[in-house]
């Protein structure tokens, strides 16, 4: 993405190209999404009359476990700052349909959101913060009205004029005071106040717990912990010690700022403003990504006895979610009717017809998502700007180790993971994890011990490591 490209300005084309730098392969599921989201910029500069009544087309992504489907999602929601959210379906037909209610997936949303949002505030206040935080610590510092050249740090630091141990007689100018505040502020921008001790006033927040809430009732558990949290406050309950107060703490100078920086950050923020950007932003830009969704599926003509019962109402619970309805949010109330939904599924056993014909009706776009080839796996683990070669090479170089994974060794790596995938469950990707820490598991063990040495990793090392794991007949004994 070209540095100036906002991200709701790419093009499908170029929406692919990003998504191409973390998942490899699935062009047909990239596409579908690439679509979506660049519907999403159209419709909102079409006029008002029809902007309301053009609805998002959500999509069903189906294929076997570990070949990109929530990577797909959730690269996509990073990309375009959007609102996201993961909920696997089976979740809500826990002891027979008594788990979380399907509406918790649009109110976790909206905390997404509204966390998105106030980081973003928070990024763009940083700079003033920081200028806030710096004059609590040279207050804190001693460097304040009335103190001038002379200030020794209590705990033990320098302090900003060590150099000048002597005392400012009381008759000096105030100028002189404002001057020793400015050096003490090259000072501590410079760095050289980090290690000083510093006594500062911070916020303390403690949340109550409430162990009597059961499952299901995490929402109500919430609720209470903020009014509890607003009650605190109140700045005349935090007088009488109720609820949040502030407490001294002793720290170094660089810590201060930082923890100052982030109070003073969250404390500028316009909530109300945050408020009502992250429900705009959840109801026009959200994106749900319910996996799973094949455990809900009814059986051979979607059968209605025994456990698909639940399973039913579930699906008659997300229809009006994916429909478009209004839920309660402790922000206030939230239209689904913008949001987009990703689902998917391995639909082994089921089949997407085997969805009630309404759901299946707001889903119109399916996708196969392809199972990966061994061709598929050495990409995997070469191209991705996340690939597992880098995340481990960089793992054993914090311990001075020098780890050379070569070509060779990546395709036999990637040999013996499609070769297990092929006798026992296929697992996609994730049993290159697998294969990779069974191959590093040495080096892991004793990288500390192997500071300063360079260790190459070639095809014949791939063997020597895993030679009798790839030859055994169970090989469940070994990997997953």
């Amino acid at each position: 993405m070209a540095p100036s490209a906002k991200p709701q300005d790419l093009t499908p084309r170029e929406i692919v190209a990003e998504l191409d730098r973390y998942v490899v392969g699935q062009a047909q599921a990239k596409r579908a999404v690439a679509i979506a989201l660049r519907n999403r910029w159209r419709r909102q500069r079409v006029g008002p009359e029809l902007r309301d009544e053009i609805l998002p087309k959500n999509i069903i992504m189906i294929g076997p476990t570990g070949v990109g489907k929530t990577e797909i999602a959730r690269r996509l929601a990073r990309l375009a700052g959007a609102p996201f959210v993961k909920v696997e379906a089976s979740k809500f037909t826990e002891v027979g349909y008594v788990g979380r209610d399907v509406d918790s997936m649009i109110r976790d949303l909206v905390e997404a959101a509204v966390k998105l949002v106030k980081e973003e505030e928070i990024a763009k206040l940083r700079e003033r913060a920081r200028e806030a935080a710096e004059e609590k610590v040279l207050d804190a510092l001693g460097f304040g009205s009335g103190f001038g050249l002379g200030f020794r740090n209590p705990f033990g630091g320098r302090g900003a004029q060590a150099e000048e141990p002597q005392a400012a007689p009381a008759s000096h100018p105030a100028g002189s005071a404002a001057g020793a505040r400015d050096k003490a502020r090259a000072q501590l921008r410079a760095g050289t106040l980090d290690d000083d001790l510093v006594e500062v006033e911070l916020s303390e927040r403690s949340m109550p717990v409430m162990p009597f809430m059961g499952p299901g009732m995490e929402d109500m558990a919430q609720g209470l912990q903020d009014m509890v949290q607003n009650l605190g406050n109140n700045p005349l309950l935090g007088m009488l010690g109720g609820g949040g107060r502030k407490r001294k703490r002793k720290v170094k100078v660089k810590e201060a700022l930082e923890l100052l920086t982030d109070e003073e950050a969250a404390r500028m923020v316009d909530m109300e403003r945050v408020t009502r950007e992250a429900l705009d932003r959840a109801q026009n830009a959200g994106i749900v990504f319910i996996d799973e969704i094949d455990k809900i599926a009814g059986g051979e003509g979607g059968g209605v006895r025994g456990p698909d019962v639940s399973r039913g109402g579930v699906q008659r619970d997300l229809l009006p979610i994916v429909e478009g309805s209004n839920v309660n949010t402790k922000y206030g109330v939230v239209k689904t009717d913008h949001m987009l939904f990703v689902a998917a599924g391995a639909f082994h056993v089921a089949k997407v017809s085997d969805l009630i014909p309404e759901l299946q009706g707001r889903f119109p776009i399916r996708v196969e998502l392809e199972p990966l080839t061994r061709e598929d796996l050495v990409r995997i683990l070469k191209e991705p700007r996340n690939s597992l070669v880098r995340q481990y090479t960089a793992l054993l170089a914090t311990e001075g180790v020098d780890v050379q994974i070569r070509d060779d060794a990546v395709d036999e790596i990637a040999r013996i993971a499609a070769e297990v995938n092929e006798r026992m469950e296929n697992i996609g990707a994730r049993r290159l994890h697998t294969v990779m820490e069974r191959l590093l598991d040495q080096l892991s063990f004793e990288g500390s011990e192997l500071r300063g040495q360079r260790i190459v990793v070639d095809a014949a090392y791939v063997r020597d490591r895993l030679q009798g794991i790839a030859q055994d007949e169970d090989l469940s004994r070994y990997i997953l």
